[in-house]
């Protein structure tokens, strides 16, 4: 097959193959996943713990949970936020 009989093809092979590293590749993962913190403050927590269980595991779909709110993405609270628990996740 050459670009003579399928131009086409040709043509979108080339726009369609990327060549990278690994280690770009593996940044790129990074920077395209969210990094959750699940901040519970009442009984509501419970169904936000099921989300890091094996059964419904969002590891796999890149939401990796964080344990400090300076590394979290994105803070998901259950519950209500009082005064004397605010300066914990400022």
């Amino acid at each position: 097959m050459n670009s003579i009989e399928f131009p086409l093809l040709d043509r979108t092979t080339q726009t369609s193959v990327i060549s990278t590293t690994s280690n770009d590749l593996s940044n790129w993962s990074r920077l395209s996943s969210l990094w959750p913190l699940l901040y519970g403050t009442s009984c509501c927590f419970i169904e936000f713990a099921s989300l890091i269980g094996s059964r419904f595991d969002f590891d796999r779909y890149g939401l990796v949970p964080r344990s400090s709110p300076r590394q979290a993405d994105l803070i998901l609270t259950a519950g209500t936020v009082t005064m004397k628990m605010a300066p914990s996740l400022v």
